[in-house]
């Protein structure tokens, strides 16, 4: 997964603060790490250039992407790992989403691809060369869940069940992953959106330091079937949720 920031080097003070990551540039090179069969870390800018790899405990956790055009959203993007970016393309246009950006290779990294549902939600897509993904996550300062918020819950089950030849969202679904109403947490008028949850020991010190940087709180805490969540955003806009279990 990666954010997508206008200002790097203010991501990396931020987040570097909040979750004691530390950063490395790309340099272009692609490096490996451990990665869920769903959920992938990557990076939708050009190789090597505008973006940083984040790491805890000196493993890769995450990336930092300098926008390239300000219309851009300010965006924590979920990546889904495939073996053939294009043909899942082909299944996700075949099962009513679109494809924002066709698949791509990113230097020696992999192959990338942007892509929505049926009903607007937008993720990414990676095939791995070089960096195939999280080397850390589930631990405090790491990726620990993503929730899709929309609107037709039933439908998100067909789509992504069918895309990724399971029950995504059923009784088997994969531990890392889960999806419910906008209307559960967010105003009405919220598009269909996934949620990149960080896993906190303490999410009462958390959310300080979050206000103490210049984020701000968007969901104060509730409660989940997975843990207190609580969703902020840091101090570029991006919106991200604090999890504890």
């Amino acid at each position: 997964m990666d954010a997508q920031l206008s200002d790097v080097e203010a991501g990396r003070r931020f987040y570097g603060e909040l979750f004691g990551w530390t950063f490395h540039d790309a340099g272009g090179a692609g490096e490996a790490g451990e990665a869920d069969d769903a959920g992938r870390t990557g990076t939708a800018g050009e190789a090597g250039e505008g973006f940083v790899w984040a790491r805890l405990d000196g493993e890769p956790v995450a990336a930092l992407v300098r926008k390239t055009d300000g219309r851009m959203p300010t965006v924590w993007s979920v990546y889904f790992h495939t073996p053939d970016a294009r043909a899942l393309a082909g299944r996700i246009r075949a099962g009513g989403g679109q494809i924002v950006t066709p698949p791509h290779p990113l230097g020696t990294l992999g192959t990338t691809a942007l892509a929505a549902d049926p009903e607007g939600a937008v993720f990414a897509l990676w095939q791995p060369d070089g960096h195939t993904g999280f080397g850390r996550r589930r631990v405090p300062g790491a990726f620990a869940w993503a929730e899709l918020y929309t609107r037709d819950t039933e439908a998100a089950n067909v789509f992504y069940g069918d895309l990724f030849h399971d029950a995504l969202f059923g009784p088997e679904a994969s531990p890392d992953f889960g999806r419910a109403p906008v209307t559960d947490v967010f105003a009405a008028e919220m598009p269909p959106h996934f949620l990149v949850h960080f896993l906190v020991e303490d999410a009462e010190a958390a959310l300080g330091t979050v206000t103490r940087l210049g984020g701000r709180v968007r969901v104060p805490p509730f409660e989940t079937s997975y843990g207190g969540v609580a969703v902020v955003s840091d101090d570029q806009g991006a919106s991200f949720a604090l999890l504890q279990r």
